[in-house]
């Protein structure tokens, strides 16, 4: 069981001070709400993940093909890049984000959240809310869990199954928002936070491919079936 360390403040790694002033903690509170909103709960013609596990399972019968079928589906996605730059609204940050980084993530978001349902885990509770979100940051899910002050096991389905305090869950979900952002600007785009960042180009499809089915080997390690 896991503890939090009150002495160690939840946020300490996204004070204001690490915004340079330019609003990037804003923004990664922004974008992970976007994440749980869409990615998990769905919006308009972008169905929920529950709505599409439990029509993959229904269409294939058991869950290891459901499964099978929700990594094929969300891959296919995220190879076509920007597919939801045209839904509008998603990208409502406080710094600019390309379109197709925020689809990237939304479409991961929602076939992480798809498997997790399938393998028996609620994704109306929050602590499976974030132990969701730490599956898009792979191996570094430790490294964020000990930055906001969470003392024990990195497992996710442990994680998932702990009633975890409310700061801790908001903490823990802030961070992974800072944590894709950096990692984003890093790789993909300049001056983050600074005005409109200066793309290189689109992600490849093949890249974006590659990524998603290392999220979902991730995912299908992390939440064994319940």
């Amino acid at each position: 069981m896991g503890v939090f360390d009150r002495s160690d403040k939840p946020s300490q790694q996204l004070q204001p001070h690490e915004d340079d002033g330019q609003g990037v903690a804003g923004a990664a509170t922004a974008f992970v709400e976007r994440l749980l909103s869409v990615g998990i709960d769905g919006k308009g013609a972008f169905s929920s993940a529950e709505a599409v596990a439990d029509e993959a399972l229904r269409r294939r019968g058991t869950v290891p093909q459901a499964i099978d079928a929700v990594v094929w589906e969300h891959t296919r996605l995220a190879a076509a890049g920007g597919f939801v730059t045209g839904l509008g609204g998603f990208v409502t940050l406080p710094v600019a984000l390309p379109a197709n980084v925020a689809g990237f993530y939304i479409v991961a978001t929602r076939m992480a959240a798809a498997i997790a349902h399938l393998r028996g885990y609620d994704l109306q509770e929050g602590s499976v809310r974030s132990a969701v979100l730490l599956s898009l940051v792979g191996a570094d899910a430790q490294d964020v869990l000990a930055k906001v002050g969470y003392v024990g096991t990195s497992r996710l389905a442990s994680l998932a199954t702990q009633q975890l305090p409310g700061p801790l869950m908001m903490a823990v979900n802030k961070a992974v928002g800072f944590r894709l952002l950096t990692q984003v600007g890093k790789k993909t785009f300049a001056r983050l936070g600074r005005g409109v960042p200066v793309m290189g180009g689109l992600l490849g499809a093949g890249m974006d491919g590659v990524l998603v089915r290392q999220i979902a080997a991730q995912v299908r390690t992390e939440f064994p079936q319940r």
